[in-house]
Order: C-alpha cells, then sequence, then structure tokens
C-alpha cells in the first residue's frame, strides 16, 4: 500500500479500537470527571504562571495522600497522546517509598561521582527526599512498537510523539498540582537508574523512564520568571 493511502485509512479508521474510558475508581475520580468546563483562558493563564520549579519542599502536603494520587492519575489521563494511544505510565511514591527512591538515587550517583565532590550532589538529593512524594514518568515502548507496525508510514514520528506525550503528561501533573497550592520540580536521573528502579518496584520491561517529579508543600517560593525578548522567540504572521 502507497505510504499516503496509508495515512488516509489510519486517518479515518483513527478512533476504532480506542480504548473505553475507564469506569472511576473512586469518589474524586468521578467527581473530576463529572465537573462542568468553566475555567476561562485567564484562569488557565494564571495557572500556568502559578506553576513553577519549586526546591524547598516540605512533606505536609494540604491534600490528604489518596487525593493528590487521584488528581495526578486523572491529570494523566487526561493529557493527550497520538493516536489516543496513552502510552504514559507512571509510579506514584509516597512517604517511605519517596524515601527509598531518593536513596536509590543516591546510592547510584556515589558509585559515578568522586567522593570529593560528592557533598553538593547530597545537599542536593536532601532537597528532593524532603518533599512529600515522587511521580516517575514512564512511556511504554510496547505500546509505541505496535503503533509503528499498525501504521508504518508514521513508523519513525511514535517514538517522538511519544516523547511530547511524556511531557504533556508531566506539564499537566504539575499544573494539577499547582491549582492545589502543591509545589513540586523535575528531574532527570535516567538512564542512570533505570534498572534499580525496575527491579525495586518490579516496573515492566517495556515501561521506559523519562522523568521524575517530587512534590510537597511549599517551603519557599520561587524567584521571580525572566522571559527572553518576544521578538526573539515569537514569529507571528497574517
Amino acid at each position: 500500500m502507497h505510504p499516503f493511502q496509508q495515512i488516509l485509512n489510519s486517518t479515518l479508521a483513527r478512533t476504532e479500537g480506542q480504548p473505553q474510558p475507564a469506569t472511576p475508581h473512586n469518589p474524586l475520580d468521578l467527581e473530576l470527571r463529572t465537573l462542568p468546563v468553566s475555567a476561562t483562558p485567564e484562569d488557565f493563564l494564571a495557572l500556568a504562571k502559578a506553576r513553577r520549579t519549586i526546591y524547598l519542599l516540605g512533606k505536609a502536603l494540604p491534600l490528604d495522600e489518596e487525593k493528590v494520587e487521584a488528581i495526578i492519575k486523572e491529570a494523566i489521563r487526561q493529557a493527550p497522546s497520538a493516536f489516543n494511544s496513552q502510552s504514559s505510565r507512571a509510579l506514584i511514591l509516597m512517604g517511605k517509598e519517596h524515601d527509598r527512591f531518593w536513596a536509590l538515587v543516591r546510592g547510584q550517583l556515589r558509585n559515578v561521582i568522586p567522593a570529593e565532590s560528592f557533598h553538593a550532589t547530597s545537599d542536593k538529593l536532601d532537597g528532593f527526599a524532603a518533599a512529600a512524594g515522587s511521580v516517575l514518568f514512564f512511556e511504554d515502548q510496547e505500546t509505541i512498537s505496535h503503533l509503528q507496525k499498525q501504521y508504518i508510514a508514521y513508523a519513525d514520528n511514535f517514538p517522538v510523539w511519544s516523547e511530547q506525550s511524556s511531557g504533556m503528561a508531566q506539564y499537566a501533573v504539575w499544573l494539577a498540582l499547582a491549582e492545589k497550592n502543591i509545589g513540586a520540580n523535575l528531574q532527570h536521573y535516567n538512564p542512570l537508574i533505570d534498572e534499580e528502579v525496575r527491579q525495586t518496584w518490579a516496573i515492566p520491561e517495556s515501561w521506559k523512564l523519562r522523568a521524575e517529579m517530587n512534590f510537597g508543600n511549599i517551603v519557599a517560593a520561587a524567584d521571580e520568571k525572566t522571559f527572553i525578548d518576544d521578538d526573539k522567540r515569537f514569529i507571528v504572521a497574517r
């Protein structure tokens, strides 16, 4: 089949065989799914401005852990993905498991950073461990491989679209946490920690770790954010 014809056919059939919406697992899921869409563009932009990289975090979450967990799950569910592939996966760590994760990261970094230089890294890790929880973001490579075989004309694009989907899922969670006055920061210790994470939490082989987000109550706000000039960043054509 000619690649263009396959693109046309796949576009027409894009909605066939897509996953059906899952039944909400708890009352908060149901509440989130049934709320009317009443936010204005100004609301969203205000929330986007409120989302910052917060490094000084604590363990005193303003919500119950179960509610935070539900918010994270729903944010990832609602994040867009190519062909509605829903390739994003997550490991949500709270309490002792969060502490366990950052001890794991510390151990791996000790293997590659000279002892005389490790104090700065150790201080940074102490800050991450001081948070209440972590979200580890993965992309399911089995899902991507299946799509590559199903839509050969798009095969080279699916890994790229997967990375974009992961970024949107991360941003969605970050915004959802910010809306509840929960601070967060995003880290990338993958692939150094991948194998130990896989073994420790029985992560499926097809899940590829892409990022790690800490979250907790905001102990100190971020500094004022600066921006480059618009004429260096945007082109507007009419």
